[in-house]
């Protein structure tokens, strides 16, 4: 029996008068499902990061208070040791791997809690095969979606079989019908198990009667709240309603004029796998296309062809000229990618530099430094000039990185899953922020997101990826 029992636990960053985390007091119990909810960047990652005994090893300063798993302090647990009480999901799974293929790293997984070999092959069998990823045993990890990834880091944990799983927006990436199944994968892991499961999410849908308990960590107070029945049911209400987009849309018509891009005869297929084959497609003109599909089907594959990254079949033309005849960063600056995964967006170490960076490179004078710090203020990103960007939880990086992106205000921005990591106010925000730019601008945007909440005022269209084809729908 393991409880995890939080007491007296304050923490806040170096050079910081703000307390993350103030006084908690709090039990996790043995064999329970607890869901963790807040804003972001509220301090959820940075809790489960000392629950999982990341911290204060691997950042500058140590809370106060203690972190127990059961009568034993975290911190009387030799190191080699902690993985055999705790494991952890990271919200970037890209954090989470250190080999080049998914055998691979299951391997290194097992063989760093010392498994006699002679399992080993027997455990990651089972492991994948829990997890629904048998087929992916052999791919190079660089080559799997985020949603394949995200199943590969809970697949690992799974091998590892310790009693603690903590998991930090482990959904992020995955297209709905996978996420649902995953959150009863959890359960499963909790009730046939004896896992103990403590996962943080901004998203609420799927976890009403699964769940044991419900905290949130107040912005304000900066301390947990274990909700009652009354208060979980208010905000799973809350959320209820914006779970998906209700809303009919048009099918855009077949009008060549109106298009800014425009596939032709393309075919992609990477490593000879052929992903999609489009005879005639075009993506508008100042209009928002959401982009749906599959975990792995070749979404943001495409985004890699759109931008030239990655090469293809047939042809790809911007305002009527074929994209390999434009200069490559003459293209860059009109047709840009937001990444996935916001670090790979960066440059420069503090948050001011990277802004300053963008200010310098835009092409247009549409946002003004007072328009930009107005938007940080509402986004919760202000007076941050100094910190360091990879010290940002990955909801604010998200932020940031968005903003970059929105004051190099290119004509075409293709933005893969823009969402990740926000909690719904935030979401709410940047959406409105997309929206100033296209109509103040005059911006085409192409968005590839499997969160839909929130989106009915953006989307003007929506094209659904499946069986190796991209369609225009009448609904989401």
């Amino acid at each position: 029996m393991t409880d995890v029992v939080i007491t007296n636990f304050t923490y806040q960053y170096p050079n910081s008068d703000t307390k993350v985390l103030n006084d908690l007091n709090l039990t996790f119990k043995h064999n329970h499902f607890s869901l963790l909810s807040g804003p972001s960047g509220s301090g959820k990652s940075t809790l489960l990061y000392f629950i999982a005994g990341l911290y204060p090893r691997f950042i500058g300063n140590d809370a106060t208070g203690t972190i127990s798993f059961g009568p034993t302090n975290i911190k009387d647990v030799p190191r080699n040791q902690v993985s055999q009480q705790v494991a952890m999901m990271f919200q970037n799974p890209n954090q989470q791997f250190a080999m080049d293929t998914v055998i691979h790293e299951m391997t290194f997984v097992l063989e760093n809690i010392k498994t006699e070999p002679a399992k080993m092959d027997a455990i990651i069998d089972h492991a994948l095969s829990f997890c629904g990823i048998e087929k992916l045993r052999d791919r190079v990890i660089n080559t799997l979606s985020g949603g394949e990834k995200q199943r590969v880091a809970l697949a690992c944990i799974v091998a590892m079989d310790p009693p603690v799983i903590v998991l930090d927006e482990p959904f992020a990436s995955i297209d709905p019908a996978s996420r649902t199944a995953l959150i009863h994968k959890l359960k499963e892991l909790q009730e046939r198990h004896g896992k103990t499961i403590i996962l943080a999410d901004h998203d609420l849908g799927n976890y009403q009667g699964l769940i044991d308990e419900f905290y949130y960590l107040d912005p304000q107070t900066h301390r947990i709240n274990l909700l009652n029945q009354q208060e979980s049911q208010r905000l799973f209400d809350q959320f209820k309603s914006t779970q998906t987009i209700n809303k009919q849309l048009a099918v855009p018509p077949v009008d060549d004029k109106s298009a800014i891009l425009k596939l032709r005869d393309f075919q992609l297929a990477p490593h000879n796998a052929l992903l999609l084959k489009l005879a005639h497609f075009n993506f508008y003109r100042q209009r928002t296309t959401l982009i749906t599909g599959a975990n792995g089907i070749g979404k943001s594959t495409l985004f890699n062809a759109l931008t030239k990254l990655l090469t293809y079949k047939g042809t790809i033309t911007y305002n009527d000229k074929n994209i390999q005849k434009i200069k490559p960063l003459t293209y860059a600056k009109n047709v840009t990618l937001l990444f996935q995964d916001a670090e790979n967006q960066f440059l420069n170490v503090t948050v001011k530099e990277e802004l300053d960076l963008s200010f310098a490179n835009r092409t247009n004078q549409a946002y003004t430094h007072e328009q930009v710090n107005q938007m940080l203020e509402r986004l919760g990103m202000q007076g941050r000039d100094d910190q360091v960007v990879y010290s940002l939880s990955e909801g604010q990086k998200k932020k940031l990185q968005i903003v970059e992106m929105l004051i190099m205000n290119p004509p075409v921005l293709l933005l893969d899953e823009p969402f990740k990591g926000l909690d719904y106010r935030s979401l709410k925000t940047v959406t409105d922020f997309l929206k100033q730019a296209k109509t103040d601008s005059g911006q085409t945007q192409i968005i590839i997101s499997h969160q839909l909440s929130g989106l009915e005022d953006l989307i003007d269209y929506h094209a659904h990826f499946q069986d190796q084809n991209l369609t225009y729908q009448g609904a989401i």
